[in-house]
């Protein structure tokens, strides 16, 4: 039987920093998967999760600060395809990555992730994950031990597969996210990926040569601590997920762990950074 899902759209404005409150909020009630847009965001909740009360507590809901409305009706877990379908095209990242449908001709390129999510974040249409694939394409992942976090879909993964990485783990809280890599991993014939369904707590005596998390502000800040412990040393650091003046709120916290900021990339105010262990 498919999961049924409480949808619901928020119009927020101004968008920023109403939004990312919201989804913080909203997170901690137990809303799973969340889809930004032009005019805000769009939040999905299991409805044996949901009650008519659930949005009581959100207190930015209340805010004088910003103008929030809604609206709300179920959806079925086999209906987002159909509608992904009728929307997603086909992408290329430095005309070295294809991302792409099961029923988009294959351009020919280096490197061909075909990617079929569920209400799964991380089609490479979003500035952070087309600058995440940009920041891997840089690396050489030969064996390097790496964790996707907040995995998505997968496709960091296994893009990180396809540039050598082994082994890799998956790790999103969303159980969705967990179904659909797993979906999309056997789709790509990778066989170095292990995907796990849960947070960072998952990552106690782990250690990685890289870490790729695509994650918003508050995750990140949270878990910074325990990602940098799981890092080795001389490992690499990829984060991204938030906007440019998040910046140095995210810098300062990662720099207490002994992490240089190397580079960084800029996509329509979103930006990626990398930082290395010394």
């Amino acid at each position: 039987m498919d999961n049924i899902y409480i949808e619901y759209n928020f119009t927020i404005t101004p968008k920023e920093p109403a939004t990312e409150i919201l989804i913080a909020e909203l997170g901690e009630v137990g809303f799973e998967s969340f889809v930004e847009n032009e005019h805000g965001v769009t939040a999905y909740i299991q409805k044996s999760e949901w009650n008519s009360s659930i949005l009581e507590d959100i207190f930015v809901l209340n805010s004088d600060e910003f103008s929030i409305e809604y609206n709300q009706h179920e959806v079925e877990q086999t209906n987002w395809n159909s509608e992904w379908e009728k929307n997603f095209t086909p992408i290329q990242v430095d005309d070295l990555v294809s991302i792409r449908a099961p029923f988009h001709e294959n351009p020919n390129l280096k490197y061909d992730i075909v990617i079929e999510p569920k209400m799964s974040f991380g089609t490479g249409h979003h500035e952070t994950t087309h600058m995440m694939v940009q920041h891997l394409l840089k690396l050489d992942l030969t064996n390097k031990k790496t964790l996707d976090m907040g995995s998505g879909t997968g496709i960091l993964a296994i893009f990180a597969e396809m540039k050598g990485a082994n082994p890799i783990d998956a790790i999103d809280i969303d159980n969705w996210c967990y179904e659909n890599s797993l979906e999309n991993i056997e789709r790509n014939n990778c066989n170095k990926i292990d995907v796990f369904e849960g947070d960072a707590s998952l990552l106690i005596n782990k250690k990685y040569d890289v870490i790729i998390a695509n994650i918003n502000r508050n995750i990140l800040l949270m878990d910074m601590k325990v990602y940098t412990d799981c890092l080795n040393e001389k490992g690499i650091l990829l984060l991204s997920g938030f906007y440019e003046e998040d910046m140095p709120i995210i810098d300062a916290e990662v720099s207490k762990y002994n992490l240089k900021l190397e580079t960084f990339i800029q996509r329509n105010n979103w930006v990626a950074l990398k930082y290395n262990k010394e």
